[in-house]
């Protein structure tokens, strides 16, 4: 009988197989729709090999997809602000101390392997909702800061952002996104202390003086590389200590790498990855050749650079990340800024009258080719900083 029945097409037997395997198909794909509407929380049950091509897609696109090499375009569209930026000091603010030409602001970086997005001010807060952003550093480093808070504060009322302080620390809020954007004075990242006879003593194995205002911060971007090469005459330490020993004459990159040592074991025993995004900036170029002259008076950048060269401070850099455990970025935007000898303060670093104006260079007005006019090239580095979170 059961023979009969299978051996006839169209037989009871064979629809009810036929109902049977439809049924089956159909709970599978209810089962399957159940999951993907649980989201994230079961994707492990059936994606865990394509997540783990995922991350390392994005890992090696972002390798890949170098920001630091390029060339700078003329855009009409920038700057993203404007010298009026209540938050930026005087000495950066080349248009309203006088600075006759203002194409400086209109140039914008194009990566040669991908795009640098432009900087999107609620894009940014949105991702830093409810976090802490702090940049840690010399005064170039606080350029780089008043031009992050320039970017941002635009798109928040007038009653719902402050500053305050803190010791060495300043802080921007943006009390609607819960954000706070910071910025934490320390030009050697170790700690520089008086001593007897109030000698000033730089101490290469000592930092917790200035790490205490780092912690429980989500992403920190350090810069440490100007103070370290100061001449001796302009040098902020009479002596080095390392230990018990003091020690007066040391080879100034030896005690940079020394001092970068004591950061990264900080970092490597204190911080959590999981916890804390950790970039680090390259130096900024200077062109304070010709007794700081080199930049006064240019108004384009460089096309391309005759030689191309390292500072040694960017390979000492590079050697203590390579060391560290913990997963570091280096920002790197030093050749790219070192074609903006146009982007500096020069003589307008403040306030000129008519007269100081119309003959600059005569009135016994130094210039300024390290720090830089804002709006201008740290707004680059912002965009290239938003682009890495």
């Amino acid at each position: 009988m059961l023979k009969s029945l299978m051996a006839k097409p169209g037989s009871l037997f064979s629809l009810l197989l036929a109902a049977l395997c439809l049924c089956n198909h159909f709970l599978d794909y209810s089962l399957a729709l159940q999951l993907s509407q649980l989201g994230d929380e079961f994707s492990w049950l059936t994606d865990e090999d394509d997540e783990v091509a995922v991350v390392q897609t994005r890992r090696d696109s972002q390798k890949s997809c170098d920001l630091s090499t390029g060339k700078w375009v003329f855009d009409q569209s920038y700057p993203l602000y404007d010298s009026n930026c209540p938050y930026l000091s005087t000495a950066v603010t080349c248009q309203r101390n006088g600075r006759p030409d203002s194409n400086y602001e209109k140039w914008r970086w194009m990566p040669q392997s991908c795009s640098l997005p432009r900087f999107d001010a609620l894009r940014f807060l949105g991702k830093m909702r409810n976090r802490r952003i702090m940049l840690v550093g010399d005064s170039i480093m606080r350029n780089q800061w008043e031009s992050l808070v320039c970017l941002v504060q635009g798109v928040i009322p007038t009653g719902r952002k402050t500053v305050s302080y803190n010791g060495p620390s300043m802080a921007f809020h943006a009390l609607d996104f819960g954000t706070s954007i910071e910025f934490s004075w320390a030009p050697l990242l170790v700690e520089l202390k008086k001593g007897l006879d109030n000698k000033r003593i730089l101490h290469l194995d000592m930092i917790e003086g200035n790490a205490k205002y780092w912690r429980g911060v989500d992403v920190l971007v350090f810069d440490s590389a100007h103070w370290w090469t100061h001449s001796e005459k302009w040098s902020s330490w009479d002596y080095y200590m390392e230990g018990n020993s003091v020690i007066r004459n040391m080879n100034p990159m030896v005690a940079y790498e020394k001092g970068l040592a004591t950061w990264a074991k900080w970092v490597d025993l204190n911080l959590d990855p999981r916890r804390t995004r950790v970039i680090f900036r390259s130096m900024s170029p200077r062109h304070n050749r010709e007794n700081g002259w080199k930049c006064y008076n240019q108004k384009k950048p460089l096309l391309f650079f005759s030689h191309q060269h390292i500072p040694e401070q960017l390979m000492i850099l590079q050697e203590v990340l390579r060391k560290m455990r913990f997963p570091v970025h280096l920002q790197d935007i030093t050749s790219l800024s070192a074609l903006r000898r146009d982007g500096h303060p020069s003589v307008y670093k403040k306030a000129m009258n008519q007269e100081e104006r119309q003959n600059p260079t005569a009135t016994g007005h130094s210039s300024d080719c390290s720090h830089w006019c804002l709006p201008g090239v740290p707004d680059t580095w912002n965009e290239m900083l938003s682009a890495l979170l």
